[in-house]
């Protein structure tokens, strides 16, 4: 690529252009430092590094390295990247000057650390490159996990996995990467993104990687028509909608969208500015991206059925994966099929979890439990309806806060809110609707949404809280919603419960 696409613009960041020239020349650079360390295969080295440039040449200089890539959220602090570093257990990691100063007490928590600032480290020949080879079986990448269930665990994935991934993502893009097209990122490059990058790249495409999402930014990019595609999950489509609501741009083709459900009223707000563009996928940490998808029309279809406002679905299975539904014991409004567990199989799944720097394999051509509870339709497609761990138990019922979130959201489509389960000795669990600031009156409509939903589904208590609780990937952690309620109101158990302010 560094010869065939010399010239051409690689990659777009908040401070300007590389060309792919410069690009892999950075790259071998440091495939050439990694390699005199005589690093065995696999070893795992950590990479902290913002939204930009140089976390892509890195990526492609671990790569030619034969190493672990162990990709930290550039969004962590230092607490939460030391315990990433214990989690693979390496001791070399790689950022970039700006940001050593802040991570200095990781030399005094964890015992031999090197730091290296990669913006010291020399390019290197590119044809050099063509003289590196990974092992197949050796561990190529380390992806973390959000931390919505518990502190993040290391995703292993091996170097033939890793590749597998990005020629199987390639092969279900909606049109083949090609010069002149350009892809806009705005999910961190540690998750979903490099994927996408690596894709794009490989047919001579450019990518335009931001450091956060600037909605002043992202609206003049989008507006003077830079780029075609956008990788977006519903959090950030909601943030820029609240720019670009009553405007139109024909500019973008397709809008890459995953990682949390989208709303109907969302979408519909973002159709009226793109029109039907929106690529559903699902993805996990430890099955690369994408799982199932939904095409732009096929996406627009599920979007025009009522049955869209019940329930999420997120696809027909994309090349290579195969998933079965385990412990079928419930039904949800809007299933055809029970409910259950999701379970997922993949020649290039995850090769297993580090946790506390060892290693546990996950056995080879075995399915992989997800956490997500959902049903295959009676057309294939898979729907989600919620995650194992937040499934509420209440009064001898378990249901899903997505579900009811979703029968209250499409009647109340501008109020912010998060259904969770408060312990009670008496019902299980209180069903609780948490508001995030409401306006006035939203409190009132969404208690009279709630008295006209089946019972057992109904919220019986309504919380107000100033902020919704997130992680650095931006998604909601219903665990910490549930605790900043219970530190900000008691609750009175019984038939009738209660909540009040504590003073």
């Amino acid at each position: 690529m560094s010869q065939r696409y010399a010239g051409r613009v690689a990659v777009t960041d908040d401070e300007g252009t590389m060309s792919y020239q410069e690009l892999f020349s950075r790259a071998a650079g440091l495939a050439n430092l990694l390699r005199k360390r005589d690093l065995p295969p696999g070893t795992p080295v950590a990479t902290y590094i913002a939204n930009s440039r140089q976390a892509v040449w890195v990526s492609y200089g671990a790569i030619a390295a034969g190493i672990a890539e162990a990709s930290i959220n550039p969004m962590l602090v230092a607490d939460d990247v030391a315990h990433c570093i214990e989690t693979c257990g390496t001791r070399l990691l790689l950022t970039s000057r700006a940001r050593i100063d802040g991570l200095a007490s990781l030399r005094q928590t964890i015992p031999g650390l090197e730091i290296v600032a990669i913006d010291d480290i020399e390019s290197g020949c590119t044809t050099g490159l063509a003289g590196f080879s990974a092992e197949s079986e050796a561990h190529g990448k380390i992806i973390f996990t959000s931390g919505t269930t518990g502190r993040p665990k290391g995703v292993v994935y091996t170097h033939r996995g890793r590749w597998l991934a990005n020629i199987l993502l390639r092969a279900s893009l909606p049109v083949a990467p090609a010069p002149g097209m350009d892809v806009l990122l705005l999910t961190p490059f540690s998750h979903g993104a490099s994927l996408i990058t690596y894709a794009y790249l490989d047919g001579g495409a450019q990518v335009t990687l931001l450091d956060g999402v600037d909605v002043d930014k992202v609206e003049a990019i989008l507006k003077n028509g830079q780029v075609g595609q956008l990788f977006a999950p519903p959090t950030v489509l909601a943030k820029l909608m609240t720019r670009l609501d009553g405007t139109r741009i024909e500019s973008i083709h397709t809008i890459f969208c995953g990682t949390a459900s989208l709303s109907p009223q969302l979408y519909d707000r973002v159709r009226a500015c793109f029109g039907p563009v929106v690529r559903i996928t699902y993805g996990k940490s430890e099955t690369f991206n994408p799982i199932t998808i939904l095409t732009p029309s096929e996406t627009d279809a599920w979007y025009a059925d009522d049955a869209a406002a019940r329930t999420t679905c997120v696809g027909w299975p994309a090349s290579g994966i195969e998933i079965a539904i385990a412990d079928e014991e419930n039904e949800a409004d809007g299933a055809d099929t029970p409910v259950g567990p999701v379970m997922l199989r993949a020649r290039h799944q995850f090769a297993g979890l580090m946790v506390d720097g060892r290693f546990t394999p996950h056995p080879a051509d075995t399915f992989h439990r997800t956490g997500d509870v959902g049903f295959l339709d009676m057309h294939g497609r898979l729907h989600l309806v919620g995650r194992e761990s937040d499934l509420i138990k209440t009064g001898g019922y378990r249901l899903s806060p997505e579900e009811v979130e979703a029968s209250l959201g499409s009647k109340l489509p501008t109020c912010e809110f998060v259904v969770v389960g408060l312990p009670s000795a008496y019902w299980g669990e209180v069903v609780t609707a948490v508001l995030i600031a409401p306006g006035a009156g939203e409190l009132n409509h969404l208690a009279e949404a709630a008295a006209q939903m089946t019972p057992y589904k109904r919220p019986r208590l309504f919380a107000v809280l100033d902020e919704m609780p997130r992680n650095a990937m931006g998604k909601i952690v219903r665990s910490r919603v549930r605790d900043a309620v219970l530190a900000r109101y008691e609750l009175s158990d019984g038939s009738h419960p209660e909540l009040r302010q504590r003073a």
